[in-house]
């Protein structure tokens, strides 16, 4: 039996999104649920139901596709360089697809259980502001966005390679958007999620429709502004992602994992993606010189004397050249990153030196006499 460790394929693009349409419908099951059910009059329900059901999610997918379930969420980790912008629109789909069908199944439960909600009714979970109760609209976009901004600003600081508690970031970013909800239900029903707030917005009434583009424009400027804040005020814990940030295109970055910091977590790894089609890209070992060989002296003001043992006289050597830097080789679970081909081979391992056979026995190198 083979003792080499099992490769595992890292998450395809499709497996992100399912993961990530899956998130956004339990999310809006159960806390659009709790609020349609107490009629957002209970506030510590309706944001603990939110609250734990992002953090059930983070936990179950969250290795998958980091567990933005938000296209705000989305919006911050691509201005932030976790992700590149061209995968964060595939998110930003999943999420409001999945978003649409728990809405309907919600509505459908609700109208069939004979609950005295039909389609088109304004209780079912829509947000609200102005006329429809809460605040004004000046001050109900204020609140989205600062809302907003603190949440996405939460799971990027929590997120970060640097963060050494990766494992606690779940309960972090579920109990930031439960405390959101208890400071914001009764302004605006709180967003900080425009999926969220698309999910039964169809089958509500006029006004609910006439009003949504406030809980899609203040969430997704909250996050932007923290996803520019974030790097400019902390740094990059890991290089950007290509196509990520403001750059839409460039190189591969380099170390996802910030000098003096421990290998990040599966989660971690998703939320700071280095190389296409996988999460993590790991240094190279720095090459050592063969065995028996040693370094020569630092090269200091021109030529070194080193002994003749023939003439006993010394003889000049010329100063060191230094070695072509070489391409940084990335290896993970016993794969390679081509950079050529711009995918994964099978590890291609260099072959090991052996000593000189003569006659079957080995041949051993003596220094020169005098040495």
């Amino acid at each position: 039996m083979s003792d080499a460790p099992a490769v595992t394929a890292p998450p395809t693009l499709g497996q992100k999104l399912t993961a990530e349409a899956i998130g956004t419908f339990v999310l809006v099951l159960f806390g659009v649920g709790t609020a349609v059910i107490t009629q957002g009059e209970d506030y510590a329900a309706v944001g603990l139901a939110f609250g734990i059901a992002i953090i059930a999610m983070v936990y179950a997918f969250g290795r998958v596709s980091g567990g933005h379930f938000n296209p705000a969420v989305s919006i911050g980790a691509a201005l932030g360089g976790r992700i590149a912008w061209r995968e964060a629109g595939a998110y930003m789909g999943a999420q409001v697809g999945g978003a649409l069908v728990g809405g309907l199944l919600l509505v459908l439960m609700f109208v069939l259980g004979d609950t005295g909600l039909e389609f088109g009714d304004d209780r079912f979970g829509a947000n609200f502001f102005g006329d429809r109760g809460g605040f004004a609209l000046g001050g109900a976009l204020v609140i989205e966005i600062v809302m907003t901004f603190v949440f996405v600003l939460v799971i990027l600081a929590v997120t970060d390679t640097r963060n050494e508690h990766p494992a606690l970031a779940p309960l972090a970013i579920g109990l930031t958007l439960a405390a959101v909800h208890f400071a914001s239900m009764g302004a605006t029903g709180t967003s900080v999620n425009p999926a969220r707030s698309l999910s039964t917005v169809f089958f509500s009434g006029g006004d609910a429709m006439v009003q949504i583009w406030l809980f899609i424009l203040g969430p997704l400027v909250g996050a932007a502004i923290a996803g520019l804040s974030y790097p400019a005020l902390f740094g990059h814990g890991a290089e950007p992602v290509v196509g990520s940030g403001m750059n839409f295109g460039g190189g591969r970055g380099g170390s996802p994992t910030a000098p003096g910091y421990g290998t990040p977590d599966a989660y971690q790894q998703q939320w700071n993606q280095q190389v296409p089609g996988y999460p993590q890209a790991q240094q190279a070992p720095v090459a050592q010189a063969p065995w028996g060989q040693q370094s020569a002296p630092a090269q200091q003001g021109g030529q070194q004397g080193w002994p003749d043992p023939n003439a006993g006289a010394t003889q000049a050597v010329p100063a060191q050249q230094a070695a072509p830097a070489q391409p940084q080789k990335i290896v993970q679970d016993g794969w390679e990153w081509d950079p050529a081909a711009q995918q994964w081979i099978p590890e291609q391992k260099a072959p090991q030196q052996s000593w000189p056979d003569a006659g079957g026995e080995r041949t051993q190198i003596r220094p020169p006499d005098g040495q």
